[in-house]
């Protein structure tokens, strides 16, 4: 599907930790499944930081933001906002645009 075809479905009203996908896909989502107990605090935090990551690069790929360069954090926080994410920190902007560079 043309990055052209999946335009933004408008924001809902409800809070952050309800929103759902607003990008039209084909796919089914992945049942979640709990993450393995035990490990440092740290492990969590930069886990969940990078399938943030992931799933903006994701959107701005699909958006038409093919270079890092062009990925300021205006950008990325502009995309997590369009597709209803809490804005990323600096560190997780700096991990969008390494993503990036290793998509090439």
């Amino acid at each position: 599907m043309p990055a052209a075809a999946l335009k933004p479905k408008p924001l809902p009203t409800q809070s952050t930790a309800q929103r759902s996908v607003l990008f039209d896909s084909p796919y089914e989502p992945v049942a979640k499944r709990p993450l393995p107990a035990g490990r440092p605090r740290e492990w969590y935090v930069t886990h969940n930081r990078r399938l943030k990551a992931m799933r903006l690069a994701i959107a701005l790929l699909d958006s038409g933001v093919y270079l890092p360069d062009q990925a300021r954090n205006e950008t990325i926080r502009g995309t997590a906002e369009r597709i209803g994410m809490r804005p990323p920190s600096d560190t997780t902007c700096h991990m969008v645009r390494a993503l990036m560079r290793y998509s090439r």
